[in-house]
């Protein structure tokens, strides 16, 4: 602050005696001032404390603009620039100019009202001269060949930062008007680019952009005056057949740029643009830009922005009426999309960017017309119909579209998409030319990308479903989906040269997912499939993975119109799969479940023999969880068998659920018992015939203890008890009637180009349990500990009775050599269990009136008879709690 003080006191001293000097002491004592000025500004960290500031910028900027002159007077242009090139760098005793640039630089960056001292000394003329010398004469040397020393790069800095300051004010764009250099150097621009010096062409340009958006009225009746734009075109046009692409369009950037930010003061320089075939020059720039390199070029960006901007220039609104197709989207009104933004009123450049997409292949160029498309139609939803009612860009673009890049392709039908998703807009015309494009098929991935954008459209409201079926896309599918599956039918399951891989296999999955889309809720549309004969053929596509959920899909909306249909071949594909296919069966047992959900689907499900071929799926299963596995299931994961033991019961239990007709079909057929047989004989639950081995307990955990031992404690646990484990909570859930509401896995989704699950499995997952999908850390669901809890605080309706009979008849069989204490410990507590289960009155009465009573004495007839037998007690205690309600008073005898 002294120093600034001291300084601003040598300063009025100047002022006090600077009018009684004579020029030449003016000056010195003014160039002896501005050494201390920037060693006290470079100490004050930029900071200036100043009173009399803008009469010392105006002082310095004026000796700055007198020394130019002088540099400038009577010289050669060559000579002129060299002149001007040591004023401005040359440092020390000599370096005035030097001292006067990087003064006036300091003082240009403090505020406006110094910045119109510096317009007001006729600084901003001078220095045009200047850019316009360093920009049009280059000086033979290395420098300018590309390398440039740090004060040449300093002192450029400086002077264009100076400019830049300046320009910006519409002052200091007026003060240019008193010289001609403007418009000689947007012309020099126009026509010596090839020539003009290198180190000075992205400065030139910087300032050219700067003055370009403070123009103001005066400058552009000056422009228009010298035919500035006029001659700048037509110097483009020759050089748009010498120079490279890249340089054409940064020069030709610049000329737009005074075009379009003059529009908003005055149309005059756009009219004489367009008067003299302005759009025809960038066409044929831009055309010569294909290829120019993978992520275009800044200039030609540039350009391609200020033509969309282009398109709001016009005096009056375009006024068009269209015919609104119908059917139409319930929610859309054509009279909402009425003008409330910024809307197109000039087509001439939109006509530029059409006819540039339709002449051009290039990947870049092509994308960022479309982008340009979506950013107007941003503007205002007028926009789609002001352009597609009088140029249709799209439609023409739908005919020619499967000629471009891939990437464009996916770009294009995202913004065909757009129109009915965000403009809520159906366009039947260009639907229709989307639709002849899939039936042709020329380009097997634009098809592909042609019918996602339709299933987009299709899931998004149910009238497509009947657009889409009037305007015969169903028909199309359903046929070409008839002549896959017969190439399908045909190969057996092996491979044929002829089957379709990549973009043609996944084209088949989103024609079954399309048909899919088409049926859900359209019984009419699933109607026409059957009728068309196509449930044979689709049902082929279950075999294939990708293929399959969009099958199910299909064959699920049959159901609506018949049950026994549907049943009949999920039933079927179920008992006709192999032993291994394990994932097709859990995928058909999923979908299964899903139809299960309504009622009316039960007795269909019955009389297509579902109970029984579900109960086939355990007895495949025959030895899947041994420990060690053995066989071929050493290469399936015991998750997935688990998973499928819990679908299959699933099933068993939906099929079941309040229907009671299936209940004493179930029970009288002796199913339960089947059932029974069939989990007993998975591997995990023992099937010798010695007696067991009776030790004495020193302690009893409850069943909830041994959940939480087996699945959230770091005690070690053998695979085989805990398989047993889970299957008695699958059972106790299905006792309750609530396993088919239960979810313990995750849903898996098979992608394209995965490999089929059925053939992945890792041999490691032996060892995982489906307790790992749901949670980390090995954890059980929460919805395990809710059936294991305390059974003392808890009362639980039976609602399946033949439920526990299974797990009465799986009790002994809770049993492995070598483990008998553990194995006798957790026989106990699924005993004291069971006990838990009958202990409502409703739950005694429902066992006593299934007549199973006789089934739980045989299984279990060791234990009765032996009063030693560790598991007497807790069953004498169940038959105890039975006695009142007995039906079958000679059993209990």
């Amino acid at each position: 602050t002294l120093q600034w003080e001291t300084l601003g006191k040598q300063f009025v001293e100047y002022e006090q005696v600077a009018p009684f000097l004579i020029p030449e002491d003016q000056q010195r004592r003014l160039l002896e001032f501005l050494p201390l000025f920037l060693k006290v500004w470079e100490q004050s960290a930029g900071v200036i404390v100043f009173p009399n500031i803008q009469l010392l910028a105006s002082e310095v900027s004026k000796l700055l603009t007198k020394e130019i002159k002088r540099n400038l007077n009577g010289k050669s242009a060559e000579e002129a620039r060299l002149a001007l090139e040591q004023l401005l760098q040359q440092k020390g005793e000599a370096g005035d100019g030097h001292l006067l640039l990087k003064s006036v630089y300091v003082l240009s960056q403090t505020d406006l009202r110094t910045m119109w001292n510096i317009i007001g000394s006729g600084l901003p003329a001078a220095l045009m001269q200047c850019l316009y010398l360093f920009f049009t004469v280059p000086l033979r040397k290395t420098s300018d060949d590309g390398e440039t020393s740090e004060d040449e790069a300093q002192t450029q800095e400086m002077l264009v930062k100076i400019m830049l300051n300046m320009y910006k004010e519409e002052q200091g764009v007026e003060e240019l008007l008193a010289a001609d250099k403007l418009q000689s150097l947007i012309i020099a621009s126009a026509s010596l680019w090839d020539q003009c010096s290198h180190l000075w062409k992205v400065p030139t340009g910087r300032v050219l952009r700067t003055i370009s958006k403070a123009q103001t009225k005066n400058s552009i009746v000056y422009l228009q005056a010298v035919d500035c734009i006029k001659i700048a075109v037509q110097n483009l046009f020759t050089l748009a057949d010498t120079l490279p692409a890249c340089d054409v369009c940064e020069a030709a950037s610049i000329v737009l740029c005074f075009v379009k930010d003059s529009y908003p003061v005055s149309s005059a320089l756009l009219t004489e643009f367009e008067s003299n075939d302005g759009y025809q020059l960038l066409l044929k720039i831009l055309l010569r830009c294909e290829g120019l390199q993978q992520n275009g070029d800044p200039y030609l960006d540039e350009i391609l922005d200020m033509l969309t901007c282009l398109t709001t220039c016009g005096k009056t609104e375009l006024k068009v009426s269209g015919n609104i197709v119908h059917p139409q989207l319930p929610h859309f009104d054509f009279e909402q999309t009425r003008s409330s933004g910024i809307t197109v009123k000039n087509l001439q450049p939109f006509q530029l960017l059409q006819s540039i997409f339709q002449r051009s292949n290039d990947q870049h160029l092509c994308g960022r017309i479309l982008a340009a498309i979506d950013t107007i139609w941003a503007w205002d939803r007028v926009n789609f119909f002001l352009l597609e009612w009088t140029l249709q860009p799209i439609n023409q673009f739908t005919d020619i579209i499967h000629f471009k890049p891939h990437p464009v392709q996916v770009q294009f039908f995202r913004l065909v998409e757009s129109i009915v998703l965000d403009l809520s807009y159906v366009p039947h015309e260009i639907l229709k030319k989307v639709q002849y494009l899939i039936k042709e098929n020329t380009v097997p991935f634009c098809t592909l990308t042609a019918l996602q954008c339709l299933l987009s459209m299709t899931q998004k409201d149910l009238l497509f479903s009947d657009i889409f079926r009037d305007s015969g896309l169903l028909g199309l599918l359903l046929a070409l989906l008839r002549k896959e599956a017969k190439i399908l039918r045909k190969s057996g399951g092996t491979y044929l040269p002829c089957l379709k891989e990549g973009t043609e296999k996944e084209l088949n999955v989103v024609m079954l997912k399309m048909v899919a889309a088409l049926t859900v809720r359209s019984v009419r549309n699933t109607v026409v499939l059957k009728d068309y004969g196509m449930v044979p053929y689709i049902k082929i596509f279950l075999d294939d993975e990708c293929y399959r959920s969009a099958t199910l899909s299909i064959l699920e909306q049959l159901s609506v119109i018949n049950y026994e249909e549907y049943m009949s071949i999920i039933i079927g594909a179920l008992c006709s799969s192999t032993q291994w296919e394990l994932h097709l069966k859990l995928d058909l047992l999923k979908s299964l479940l899903r139809i299960l959900e309504s009622p009316k689907s039960h007795s269909a499900f019955r009389t297509c023999s579902g109970f029984n071929g579900l109960l086939s799926l355990l007895s495949d299963m025959e030895g899947a969880l041994q420990d060690p596995p053995s066989g071929q299931w050493t290469v399936v994961g015991q998750n997935c068998i688990l998973e499928l033991v819990f679908y299959t019961l699933q099933g068993i239990t939906a099929a079941l659920h309040l229907d009671p007709v299936n209940s004493n079909f179930f029970q009288k057929n002796g199913l339960f018992e089947k059932m029974a047989e069939d989990l007993g004989s998975l591997g995990c639950f023992w099937t010798q015939g010695e007696r067991q081995i009776l030790v004495s307990l020193e302690k009893k955990r409850t069943f909830a203890e041994f959940l939480d031992a087996a699945f959230c404690s770091s005690e070690p646990f053998p695979v085989w008890l805990k398989n047993c484990i889970w299957i008695l909570n699958f059972l106790d859930h299905m006792v309750k009637g609530t396993l088919h509401q239960e979810s313990f896995f995750r849903e898996r989704k098979p992608e394209m180009g995965e490999e089929s699950r059925d053939d992945q499995e890792a041999p490691q997952a032996q060892e995982e349990h489906p307790v790992a999908f749901k949670r980390p850390g090995n954890k059980l669901p929460a919805s395990a500990y809710i059936l294991w809890g305390k059974p003392e605080e808890k009362d639980c309706d039976i609602v399946h009775p033949g439920a526990v009979c299974v797990m009465v008849r799986l009790l002994p069989k809770l049993y492995k050599e070598g483990h008998a204490q553990l194995s006798q410990e957790i026989q106990c507590a699924l005993a004291d269990h069971i006990q838990s289960l009958v202990k409502s009155e409703k739950s005694r009465q429902v066992m006593c009136e299934s007549g199973l009573l006789s089934t739980i004495i045989t299984s279990c007839q060791d234990a009765f008879c032996n009063d030693s037998h560790p598991l007497h007690l807790p069953l004498t205690r169940v038959f105890e709690k039975l006695a009142s309600q007995a039906i079958e008073p000679h059993v209990l005898r």
